[in-house]
C-alpha cells in the first residue's frame, strides 16, 4: 500500500540486459550493499525517471534482497518514463525509488492460472516462480506479437512444477482463454497481466470471485449524473479544501499547497492512495478490492470522490 509518509529510496543501477526485443531489464541495487526491503510476487516499484514517476513490477527473485528487477516497454507513445530508461539510464546511475507496494498480491490456492499478455509477464514471472518453487499445481499462458517480443522465455522454460505455454500471434494467434480456462477448480485463482482486451476476454470467462487482475490503463466508463462540490478537510496540514465539481481532490489540495505524490491520475496505480479518516468515499479506481472499497480506509484521490457531506483525509 502506498500512503503518504511511504519511504523513498536512492538505488544504483547495476546492471541493464535486453530481454526481448523492445525490452529492458534493469537492476537496482543499494550503493551500500545493504539489503533491501522485502516484497512479495505481484509488488511494483515507483521510480523517479526522467523528471516522471513511472510504476514497474518487481519481476526478479523475492528472496533475492540484494538486488531489484524490473523491466521497461520501448513504449512508442510514452510519456517520457519508458523512452528515459531505453534511451538516457544507463549502469553506474542512481535513481529514487518508492515501495514495493502491492496491490496484486499472489493469495494462497489449491492452484493458479496465470495469463499474460506482452510486458504483463513481469508480476506474473515472479508469481509463477513463487508457485513452482511452492509445488503449487498451476498453468501459464504468455502472449505476444512475436516470440522474439516475449521476455524471459528462457527463465520460464526453467520452471519444472506447472504448465508453461507461449503463443507468439503471428504463429499461433490469440491466446485460446477457453482452453486456459477450462475445468477451472473451486480453489484455483486466475491472475491475469496485459492490455485491456484481454482482460475484458478473461473476464467474460473467468468467475469474478477467482480471478485477479492489474491492468496497464483505466479503461472507459460512462459516468451518468453531475458530480457536486464537497469539502476535504487535510487533517495534518490544518486546511479545509473545497473539491470543485470539475476538479479532483488531488488537483484541488495540490492547489491549496498539500504535496501529494501521484502518477497515472486514472486511478489505477496506487501512487496517491490516502487514509480516509472520517466521511464517506466514492471509490472510482481500479486497483482497491470491493472489500477495501466497503472499508473505506483509504481511497486514489486522482479520481475518487465523495459520497458524503465531507471527507477528512490523513494529508
Amino acid at each position: 500500500m502506498r500512503l503518504t509518509e511511504e519511504q523513498e529510496l536512492e538505488l544504483l543501477v547495476r546492471r541493464m540486459t535486453w530481454e526481448a526485443d523492445g525490452v529492458l531489464s534493469v537492476d537496482l541495487a543499494d550503493p551500500a550493499g545493504k539489503p533491501l526491503p522485502s516484497w512479495t510476487p505481484g509488488a511494483h516499484l515507483d521510480l523517479h525517471v526522467g523528471g516522471h514517476v513511472r510504476q514497474y513490477s518487481l519481476c526478479g527473485d523475492p528472496e533475492d534482497l540484494g538486488v531489484y528487477r524490473v523491466a521497461v516497454l520501448d513504449e512508442p507513445a510514452s510519456r517520457g518514463g519508458s523512452r528515459h530508461v531505453h534511451t538516457r539510464l544507463r549502469p553506474g546511475e542512481r535513481v529514487r525509488v518508492a515501495g514495493p507496494r502491492n496491490h496484486f498480491a499472489l493469495e494462497p490456492a489449491g492452484s493458479y492460472v496465470f495469463i499474460a499478455g506482452g510486458i504483463g509477464i513481469t508480476p506474473i514471472l515472479a508469481m509463477a516462480r513463487q508457485a513452482d518453487r511452492d509445488g503449487i499445481p498451476y498453468r501459464l499462458v504468455h502472449g505476444g506479437r512475436t516470440r522474439a517480443s516475449m521476455a524471459f522465455g528462457g527463465e520460464l522454460a526453467a520452471f519444472t512444477r506447472g504448465e508453461v505455454t507461449l503463443v507468439p500471434q503471428d504463429e499461433q494467434g490469440h491466446i485460446d482463454l477457453e482452453a486456459a480456462l477450462t475445468d477451472l477448480p473451486e480453489d484455483a485463482l486466475v491472475y491475469v497481466c496485459g492490455p485491456e482486451p484481454l482482460l475484458a476476454a478473461v473476464q467474460e470467462r473467468c468467475p469474478e470471485g477467482q480471478l485477479r487482475l492489474e491492468r496497464f490503463a483505466a479503461p472507459v466508463v460512462e459516468r451518468t449524473g453531475d458530480d457536486t462540490a464537497f469539502e476535504v478537510e487535510c487533517r495534518r496540514s490544518g486546511l479545509t479544501v473545497t473539491v470543485g465539481a470539475d476538479t479532483s481532490v488531488l488537483d484541488a489540495v495540490e492547489a491549496a499547497g498539500v504535496a501529494v505524490p501521484s502518477s497515472c491520475r486514472d486511478g489505477i496505480c496506487g501512487t496517491c492512495e490516502t487514509r480516509v479518516l472520517a466521511g464517506t468515499p466514492e471509490h472510482r479506481d481500479f486497483l482497491l478490492s470491493e472489500a477495501e472499497h466497503s472499508a473505506n480506509a483509504t481511497m486514489m484521490i486522482c479520481v475518487s470522490r465523495c459520497a458524503s457531506d465531507r471527507l477528512v483525509l490523513d494529508l
